[in-house]
């Protein structure tokens, strides 16, 4: 990714009568026009002084303001403070090295390093911290200096003082029982609470599991025995649902498609024999999505291109976790992000957490991805053919402490000669058995915004751990 900046340049006049500060800033980044900032003293000056305060107290709180003083449009969503902050950031060398969070009233902002024309073309919260100077965008592409909001942001990477975010619509900010090991992204900027306190409903047959899906109440939806489709059909599950697997529940020959909605979760469930898109679609801007605990699994007899994938995370999707399921004995496993070009406007989504799941006898795509941020961590990926995790398209997959066996290529970021994503933490992970990684670009610095070293396993435990604990539980917890 090029992006190029060039210096700062600031004349500071002072006379007995008149303190005249003009700043004159100018960046470019990927392409990006040079503009210039000029304001008037006493704008200048108020932005100046209230920088200055705000820095002498990040040492015990490490929250600054954002002076909307002099904020100028730099173009689109995007806009640009107009002052220096006290500390530089990312630069054409160091892509990626800012530490910066913003927050909007109290509720972090995404994603960071963005690109200045994406910020202007897509707004919803991207910024980037270049230079010294931070361009951003609100969260619903308002002008920050007219929509009344407080924006505010640390240097060092902590959360200051800010408030939790509040969870969406119709949701508790105290998870159920269903969702008490919810951890990454489906419990980030917001939280995943599924069909708490709606009724609760049993179904056994394919019709009564799509009038419990497809309606606008919030709902538990218990599967029952088998549900079986024809391998082609198509259930659409609204927001605010919980479907939770009876002990032995498989839904077969079925694809859950969820659309444009959120808050859903999905647990203890084996999935078999999907034909058609996946086992489960995440599509359209659905977010905060949990899949837990469950089993997917067809054949590799009927060739690459007749089974759908397991799971597809595609088109604007957000904020899902994928925990302790199971995937086994089939070619293309999970995809987030489905083509390349004329899809991007994923960037700045496919926020996906994976962690504690079992692959194995998979051809690829453990997950393939463009484009997003995924974080993965304590995995075990058992007898690839091909690739294990693939990267593309400018995205960023993090690892921690994954468990690759006899697997071919366990990580790579050069597929079918498609631009190619990041990597970061691939050196936490152990190997044994399995061919080299194929890495082309330099190794990422992205991190999770999310805590999860507390439930982050020692990489020699992982295989003892996930073949344990993946997959649907003989016993109800729900």
């Amino acid at each position: 990714m090029e992006r190029k900046t060039k210096p700062f340049t600031r004349v500071v006049t002072v006379s007995l009568m008149l303190s005249a500060v003009v700043f004159f800033g100018s960046c470019q980044k990927n392409g990006e026009a040079p503009a210039g900032n000029m304001q008037d003293d006493s704008a200048l000056t108020t932005s100046l002084e209230t920088d200055a305060v705000t820095s002498t107290t990040s040492a015990t709180s490490s929250l600054l303001t954002v002076s909307l003083t002099g904020l100028k449009s730099d173009g689109g969503y995007a806009y640009k403070i107009g002052y220096p902050l006290s500390k530089s950031g990312d630069s054409n060398s160091q892509p990626s090295v800012s530490k910066l969070r913003l927050f909007e009233n109290g509720k972090e902002l995404n994603p960071a390093h963005s690109d200045h024309q994406d910020i202007r073309d897509y707004g919803k919260g991207r910024f980037s911290h270049w230079g010294t100077t931070l361009v951003f965008s609100a969260s619903d592409n308002s002008n920050p200096a007219k929509n009344g909001r407080k924006y505010t942001y640390t240097l060092d990477g902590t959360t200051g003082t800010t408030t939790a975010a509040k969870p969406p619509a119709n949701q508790s900010s105290t998870a159920p029982a269903s969702s008490a090991g919810l951890i990454g992204y489906a419990a980030y900027n917001g939280t995943t609470t599924g069909g708490k306190g709606g009724a609760s409903v049993t179904v056994t047959s394919l019709s009564a599991l799509r009038a419990a899906l497809d309606d606008g109440t919030s709902r538990i939806v218990y599967v029952s025995g088998t549900i079986k489709g024809s391998g082609d059909d198509a259930v659409y599950v609204k927001s605010n649902k919980s479907i939770i697997g009876k002990p032995g529940a498989v839904i077969e020959g079925v694809s859950l498609y969820i659309f444009t909605v959120s808050n859903i979760i999905i647990q203890d469930i084996r999935f078999k024999n999907y034909v058609t898109d996946a086992a489960v679609m995440i599509k359209m801007q659905a977010h905060h999505i949990w899949v837990d605990h469950c089993e997917f699994s067809t054949d590799r007899n009927h060739g690459w291109d007749y089974w759908g994938k397991d799971i597809s995370i595609t088109r604007e999707a957000d904020y899902c976790t994928v925990s302790w399921c199971k995937f086994h004995d089939t070619n293309l496993s999970v995809l987030i992000s489905g083509g390349i070009e004329g899809h991007e406007s994923d960037k700045g989504h496919l926020h996906v957490t994976m962690h504690h799941n079992y692959w194995y006898n998979i051809g690829e795509r453990e997950p393939s991805m463009n484009y997003g941020s995924v974080h993965m961590f304590n995995n075990y990926h058992l007898n690839n053919d091909s690739y294990s995790i693939g990267a593309r398209a400018g995205g960023t997959v993090r690892t921690d402490n994954e468990y690759f066996s006899n697997c071919h290529k366990p990580i790579t970021t050069d597929l079918d000669g498609d631009p190619p994503g990041y990597i970061s933490g691939a050196s936490t992970n152990t190997y044994v058995n399995s061919g080299k990684n194929d890495i082309t670009t330099g190794t990422s610095t992205w991190v999770p915004p999310y805590s999860y070293k507390t439930a982050l396993d020692a990489a020699a435990n992982v295989p003892s751990l996930v073949t344990k604990g993946t997959g649907p539980r003989s016993t109800s917890v729900n």
